[in-house]
């Protein structure tokens, strides 16, 4: 195509500058049909930024206003992906970025190729996955797109970000990127400095990123795990986690690993236990602390030979998790496949560049990817879509190794995996004068998920040029703490307080199946829901660690012979004020209990009278920590936070801690 790859070729800077409207706010908004406080508008920009080729792609915008006179800078607020939609996330952005937004307009746009940016679509990915497609429906997307699959780099959104500003009328930029957001605000700054107030990175990907076979997140996986165990969080639990996991992944390389595992409505099925699962399954963790907590959990179990936490994880977790990220997946593997330097010659035909590849991470050594293997790292990585991409350029473009001295913030969330701490430390040598700040046990976009107060001190600390101060490691909360194994029968549970014999034993199963429920709901909050669907869903469904299945609405939760201690069962159910259970099975003190005062649990097993708090504390916190996580400030925000109130609260009062 005649593109020079490497940085933005002069021909299209000059083309920029003789299309790009000179004068102040020549972009024309209007209120956005929804009534918020956001105007809307588009931008009509070259397809081809260099202007060889003829074409058009419409930007949609979203702005919020200054409140404060006329904003002579703007920030720019750059989503994940590539691939991710920005304007669903503008009004989160708008509350993320607080006080620095009083002088300076907010925008936030969807790229080419996205959202309402003329998403790109191709039939070959509306069946089967679209994270892992086949290279057929890859070759076959590509041929849909045509030529113009060129024009969907990261360098063709610095021009349209470029364009932006001009047509906006801004004379400077402060730059918000996010994972791959920060790519594109890096190439930015390297291409249009005078033109850059200031960079937020957060949760970085390096010029030259991503690593086509992840090998950050590889070498990442042994800190990150020992992270999830500091300040002997792991006490009880196991003293390492890195080796349970590389048991872990040694079965599943010996043989093929099915695991039985009961679904939501109490049915027993097979989960295949891969070590692509579990990698899904580790980066998954990056939003949410229970479940790196419970994969801690989960791998310590099956290290010890019981499967079934480790089972019932893996089903948690969709195929395809994204990490509640939403993917235009033709958008993703155009920008992908041009951008990253692969380890092959893009002139060698698809199976060469496989075996070239493939020779290249053999090179690397048995231990670049442990506990994992070399095939695992293949396998995980868009090398086996890439090779069969019809590229329309010989090289992938050269990264800069420096890049420009302007004020920049270096976010990074200590156990993020999908973008670790090596690359912002990376980025960090490259910026001179800029500042990392790395959080702990919060994993990636750190600034949407730091339960402290750290991160958005140190981005209000840059616009008021004072010192930023190193976040203090504080105690672990309960909800981040991995729990013990399960027990494997009854016979392995200590009696209660104050009981003993089988009695003691089922009282004490009976706190535990508890604990594990208001866990296991949490976690499907997590990781299945989105907080949208959250807010509207009548109930929640689970199954048990051994069997049964459980079900919770807004009033209530039931229990069918519901069990995570074997041979112990739960039927019946509990209301915030009444409630009637059935303890049976085969191993436990059968009998029944109620819901007495002061929320206690009261009844009869095996012949003896017995009494369980029910505080709930602990369920709380995990519950609500998710409700603060997953509400928007979206119109139906305050009605969000009211049902994840009552949820909270129905937990509280319900499930003993």
């Amino acid at each position: 195509m005649g593109r020079r790859l490497g940085g933005v070729p002069a021909g299209v800077l000059a083309a920029i500058a003789l299309w790009a409207p000179q004068a102040h706010g020549q972009i024309s908004y209007s209120a956005c049909p929804r009534g918020n406080n956001l105007a809307c508008a588009h931008l009509v920009v070259p397809l081809d930024p260099s202007g060889a080729t003829p074409g058009t792609v419409s930007l949609a915008i979203r702005r919020h206003r200054a409140p404060v006179g006329d904003a002579r800078s703007a920030i720019v607020a750059l989503a994940g992906g590539p691939g991710q939609a920005a304007i669903p996330f503008a009004e989160d952005f708008d509350e993320l970025l607080g006080p620095i937004a009083a002088t300076r307009d907010l925008i936030v746009f969807d790229q080419r190729g996205i959202g309402l940016s003329h998403p790109l679509s191709c039939h070959a990915f509306e069946h089967g996955p679209t994270l892992s497609p086949s290279p057929g429906a890859v070759v076959a997307c590509a041929t849909q797109l045509g030529p113009a699959r060129a024009f969907y780099s990261t360098e063709d959104s610095v021009a349209d970000i470029e364009a932006i500003r001009r047509a906006g009328g801004y004379e400077k930029l402060v730059l918000y990127g996010t994972s791959y957001g920060t790519k594109l605000a890096e190439l930015y700054a390297q291409a249009y400095p005078q033109h850059v107030e200031a960079l937020i990175l957060d949760s970085v990907v390096p010029p030259a990123g991503p690593d086509p076979l992840n090998r950050p997140t590889f070498a990442a996986l042994h800190r990150v795990l020992g992270a999830t165990c500091d300040g002997h969080a792991c006490r009880r639990v196991t003293r390492s986690p890195f080796a349970d996991l590389a048991k872990v992944v040694k079965r599943m390389r010996d043989r093929r690993l099915e695991i039985r595992a009961i679904g939501p409505r109490g049915r027993p099925h097979r989960v295949a236990a891969t070590p692509e699962a579990l990698l899904n399954t580790l980066l998954a963790g990056d939003f949410s602390g229970p479940l790196r907590a419970a994969l801690v959990t989960a791998d310590r179990a099956a290290a010890l030979g019981d499967d079934a936490p480790l089972g019932r994880l893996l089903g948690t977790i969709p195929a395809e998790e994204s990490g509640g990220e939403e993917f235009d997946a033709p958008l993703y593997f155009a920008t992908s496949c041009e951008d990253q330097a692969f380890p092959w010659s893009r002139t060698a035909p698809p199976a060469q560049r496989l075996a070239q590849a493939g020779a290249a991470a053999r090179a690397l050594g048995a231990g670049a990817f442990a506990p994992f293997s070399t095939r695992d790292a293949i396998a995980f990585s868009d090398e086996r879509q890439c090779a069969a991409w019809p590229y329309t350029t010989p090289f992938a473009p050269a990264p800069p190794t420096q890049l420009p001295a302007v004020p920049t913030l270096i976010l990074s969330g200590e156990v993020d995996l999908r973008t670790p701490t090596s690359g912002a430390r990376e980025v960090q040598a490259m910026i001179p004068g800029s500042h990392l700040l790395v959080v702990p046990m919060v994993g990636h976009s750190v600034l949407g998920s730091d339960p402290t107060s750290c991160a958005e001190h140190a981005l209000q600390a840059v616009f008021r040029g004072r010192a930023i101060a190193a976040c203090r490691r504080g105690p672990t909360p309960a909800r981040l703490r991995p729990s013990p194994p399960p027990p494997r029968s009854l016979a392995h549970v200590s009696p209660a307080r104050h009981y003993s014999g089988l009695p003691g034993r089922t009282v004490h199963a009976v706190q535990l199946t508890m604990l594990d429920l208001a866990g296991q709901l949490a976690l499907t909050l997590e990781t299945s829901i989105s907080a949208e669907d959250l807010f509207s869903l009548p109930l929640l469904r689970t199954g048990g660690l051994r069997s049964g299945w459980a079900e919770l609405n807004t009033t209530a939760v039931s229990f069918h012979d519901y069990s995570f201690v074997p041979g112990v069962t739960i039927t019946g159910s509990l209301r915030v004020e009444t409630g009637d259970l059935r303890i049976g099975g085969t191993a436990a003190a059968h009998g029944t209990l109620r819901l007495g005062a002061h929320h206690m649990l009261v009844g009869i097993l095996g012949g003896r009278s017995v009494r369980l708090p029910a505080s709930g504390d602990r369920s709380a916190a995990i519950v609500a920590g998710h409700a603060a996580a997953s509400s928007n400030p979206s119109d139906g925000s305050r009605a969000g936070r009211a049902g994840a109130q009552r949820l909270a609260l129905a937990l509280t009062r319900i499930l003993g801690s």
